[in-house]
């Protein structure tokens, strides 16, 4: 590494420390202001917070204080070389104005890189995670782990699930009814008291089957069986993915990614049926999750011509300019977002045009650098 590169690295890693650590301190603060009745009437320790914001600090790392935070120290670094006619001169030794941003790239890759891997394994689980910190001293060990009355429907095999109790855990449901159309249009109804999932099929205990034919009003009398297996396409995997999906609003979904790369493309393999609206909403945030680590190299190109321009500017130029950039790029993403939830733009451009316009604004600005 070159003496100019740990130099721009150093001037730019100490404003981003402060931004970062000035941004999470101030989120803690007054998140905990807000929050602190919650915690009480949870009866959280004080371990207990500590751990909760420790698992849900990813997600706000993700979204807003890694991007802003980069974007702020480089207008503040950017603009106080700038302010000391230090870029005039590296440009003048014949420093061009890309071989000066290479370590700025770099800083944006590895944030980058940082927010794919929040966002793919982390992000998933930290709902739950949370929720079972703020649960754990009031529900009893093994209650967490159990859904009741759930109803699923299978487009892909016209089959009506009803579970009176399913164990996310172990996998185990209790007093399931389940109705199937058959080809011929036969209705095949089947109770069970209880379901395990072994060697991809179900075992099913004390079990009732009866059919009703399309002519009938009435099931056929049906038959007791003590021990009875099904194969059938859903698995404790589908159930999970349906019990995950199915609580997402569309006022959610359109605020940002919430799912993980390996969830969204697992739930379309399982449902290769959704409907047009829910399809919507899903690739849209695929597609957010891609757009989501580029955010940060679209940062460094639009503050590059902002701080590198000719002339001595106040430092405080940069924070300004920092704080209108943010907003117009949020304001943008969330109207984007929210389109291409509803369907009304391309889920690919929904999700990266927030990040185009971004990038795009900043290359022309950069050309017109002097």
């Amino acid at each position: 590494m070159r003496l100019l590169d740990r130099y721009l690295l150093r001037e730019l890693l100490v404003p981003l420390g402060y931004c970062l650590g000035g941004f999470l301190v101030f989120y803690i603060a007054f998140d905990l202001i807000f929050q602190i009745n919650r915690f009480l009437d949870a009866h959280l320790l004080f371990w207990d917070i500590v751990e909760y914001y420790v698992v849900t600090l990813p997600e706000l790392l993700v979204e807003q204080v890694l991007p802003v935070s980069l974007l702020l120290a480089l207008l503040y670094a950017t603009t106080n070389h700038s302010r000391y006619n230090e870029l005039t001169a590296m440009r003048a030794a014949g420093v061009g104005l890309w071989r000066l941003a290479v370590p700025y790239f770099a800083v944006g890759a590895i944030f980058g890189l940082a927010v794919f891997l929040i966002g793919e394994f982390w992000l998933p689980s930290a709902d739950d995670r949370a929720k079972f910190i703020l649960e754990r001293r009031q529900i009893q060990p093994g209650q967490r782990e159990q859904a009741t009355k759930l109803d699923f429907y299978n487009d892909a095999t016209r089959s009506e699930w009803h579970l009176g109790r399913f164990n996310r855990l172990t996998s185990e449901i209790l007093d399931l009814k389940l109705a199937t159309v058959l080809s011929n249009g036969s209705i095949r109804e089947l109770q069970a008291r209880r379901a395990l999932y072994r060697d991809h099929h179900w075992l099913l205990y004390d079990v009732l089957t009866w059919i009703q034919l399309p002519s009938q009003s009435y099931p056929r009398t049906g038959q007791s069986n003590a021990v009875e297996t099904l194969t059938v396409p859903e698995t404790p995997a589908w159930f999970q993915s349906e019990l995950k999906f199915n609580t997402l609003r569309a006022a959610d979904a359109a605020k940002g990614p919430v799912f993980s790369i390996r969830e969204i493309l697992d739930y379309l393999r399982l449902h290769p049926q959704t409907d047009a609206h829910k399809k919507a909403i899903l690739l849209t945030q695929l597609q957010g999750r891609l757009a989501a680590p580029f955010t940060c190299l679209a940062v460094v190109l639009i503050a590059l011509p902002f701080g590198a321009r000719a002339g001595r500017h106040n430092v405080f130029v940069g924070v300004a300019s920092s704080i209108f950039i943010c907003f117009g790029y949020f304001i943008l993403q969330r109207i984007s977002f929210g389109l291409g939830v509803g369907g009304y733009l391309p889920p690919i451009l929904a999700a990266w045009l927030p990040n185009i316009v971004c990038g795009g604004a900043g290359l022309v600005l950069l050309a017109r650098v002097r």
